[in-house]
């Protein structure tokens, strides 16, 4: 599935330029395949699949391209986990970008996330951080730090189908 999107202010949720200069967002999402080759297992990208099936894995991808004539800095990307999916992990970029995450679609934060939980310790009610499992990950957020015109980016995740 190929969509391309032009935007100064709206992706899924959220994208934007701090200068609110506009960027090109393609969205792909494709099918990640296994298949053996020379006695080892290799993976390919199966663009636009006619049909997935649960415990199948995709890449969502968006390629992010400054369309404006200047420099952008501090843009934001997020792409929320489609639904019926569950984030796999994998986020990349490219460039100078930070990757962050989220599960109330919210706040954001670098993984792993944590969240205070009450527990009963020798008796008494504590509060205690623990780490947030990656397939809570709701969304992500890419923030680049500079985009020069004409520049793309590739900012991806992966997911498994419910």
């Amino acid at each position: 599935m190929k969509r391309t999107l032009f935007f100064s202010t709206a992706l899924l949720g959220t994208a934007y330029a701090a200068s609110q200069a506009p960027l090109s967002l393609t969205l792909t999402q494709d099918l990640v395949v296994r298949v053996q080759k020379d006695g080892k297992i290799t993976e390919q990208r199966q663009a636009m699949p006619k049909s997935i099936r649960p415990g199948d894995l995709l890449i969502e991808e968006v390629t992010a391209r400054n369309t404006s004539r200047g420099l952008l800095r501090g843009a934001t990307v997020n792409l929320p986990v489609p639904r019926g999916t569950v984030y796999a992990g994998e986020a990349t970029s490219g460039g100078a970008v930070r990757t962050l995450f989220t599960v109330d679609g919210k706040t954001f934060g670098e993984a792993p996330l944590k969240r205070k939980v009450a527990v009963t310790e020798n008796g008494k009610a504590v509060q205690k951080e623990v780490t947030i499992p990656p397939n809570e990950y709701t969304g992500v957020r890419w923030v680049i730090g500079a985009i020069k015109p004409d520049e793309s980016l590739k900012l991806s995740f992966r997911v498994t189908v419910k």
